[in-house]
C-alpha cells in the first residue's frame, strides 16, 4: 500500500472511529447518568482503538466523540470530561508509538490499561473540579463526591472498556492494512 493510500485508509479509520463513537453515547441502552457522572458501556472503545494506530488519530476520534456526548444533549460537566480524553489518548498513543504495540505481553497491556486509566480519572477529575470551582459546587456535590464518583468510576470504567477494545484489536491486528497504518 502506497503512503497515499495509507494516509486516505487512516482518515477513513479515524472516520469510523469517530462515527462508532459518537452512536455510542447516543443510543447506547448500557449507560448510568448522575451528573456529573456518567457511564456509557464501551465509550471509551474506540479512542483505544484509535491510540494503536497514532497519536494523531487517537486525538482526532477524542475530539469527534466528544461531539457525540454534546449531540446527546448531556450536561456540560459530561461533554468537559469527554474533551478531557484528548489528554489519555494522546499520552497513550504517543507511548504505543515508542514501542512495539503489538507484541506487548499481558503484564504490560494491562499495566498500560492501568496507567491509562489513572491519566483518565485524573483528567476527567480536573475537567469537573474545574468548572465546579469556577461556576460554585452544587449543594449536594462535594470534592469527595467528584473525587469517588468521578476518580475511581473512571479507573474502573476506562479499563473495562480498554479489555473489549483489547477484545476488538486482536483480530484487526493481524489485518494486514490495520497494521501498515499502525506503524510510525
Amino acid at each position: 500500500m502506497s503512503n497515499h493510500h495509507q494516509h486516505i485508509f487512516k482518515i477513513v479509520t479515524a472516520g469510523l472511529l469517530i462515527a462508532i463513537g459518537i452512536i455510542i453515547p447516543l443510543f447506547s441502552p448500557l449507560q448510568l447518568v448522575i451528573e456529573p457522572a456518567s457511564y456509557t458501556l464501551g465509550v471509551h472503545v474506540p479512542i483505544f482503538i484509535a491510540m494503536f494506530i497514532s497519536p494523531k488519530v487517537a486525538i482526532g476520534v477524542a475530539l469527534g466523540t466528544t461531539l457525540g456526548f454534546f449531540l446527546r444533549g448531556l450536561p456540560i460537566t459530561i461533554v468537559l470530561r469527554a474533551a478531557s480524553h484528548i489528554f489519555y489518548a494522546g499520552i497513550g498513543a504517543y507511548y504505543l508509538s515508542k514501542v512495539d504495540k503489538f507484541n506487548l505481553g499481558f503484564v504490560k497491556l494491562r499495566a498500560f490499561s492501568l496507567a491509562m486509566a489513572l491519566i483518565h480519572a485524573v483528567a476527567e477529575t480536573a475537567a469537573v473540579l474545574g468548572f465546579y470551582i469556577a461556576t460554585g459546587f452544587p449543594a449536594n456535590q462535594g470534592a469527595l463526591w467528584v473525587f469517588g464518583f468521578i476518580g475511581l468510576g473512571t479507573i474502573i470504567h476506562s479499563m473495562v472498556d480498554f479489555e473489549i477494545a483489547n477484545i476488538i484489536r486482536l483480530p484487526l491486528q493481524k489485518q494486514r492494512h490495520f497494521r501498515q497504518i499502525s506503524q510510525p
